[in-house]
């Protein structure tokens, strides 16, 4: 269960790291969330994305995908902390 709460965790994370791209004008890169995007609310577009990706995290916790899911959660863990490197790089206080 640790896995999927650091993924869900993750999750968040990721979530929050989009809508600061998006409100400093930065365009999504993933097509399937910039597809979503398009479909109306941006919050509740990303949280039904979201919520399928954690669906399918609880399915490799139940067919014992173990491995699989702590190699997704670090590959969101690197994504975030690239979003974040991105963000305050961008952000026009530290470019003053």
């Amino acid at each position: 269960m640790r896995l999927l709460a650091e993924f869900a965790y993750l999750q968040i994370l990721d979530i929050l790291t989009t809508v600061a791209f998006l409100m400093q004008g930065v365009g999504e890169a993933n097509p399937l969330i910039r597809w979503a995007l398009g479909q109306g609310n941006p919050i509740y577009a990303l949280v039904a994305v979201k919520v399928l990706g954690l669906a399918l995290a609880a399915l490799c916790i139940y067919r014992s995908r173990d491995r699989l899911l702590r190699r997704v959660n670090i590959l969101f863990a690197c994504l975030i902390v690239y979003n974040m490197i991105v963000i305050l790089v961008t952000s026009p206080a530290i470019r003053g």
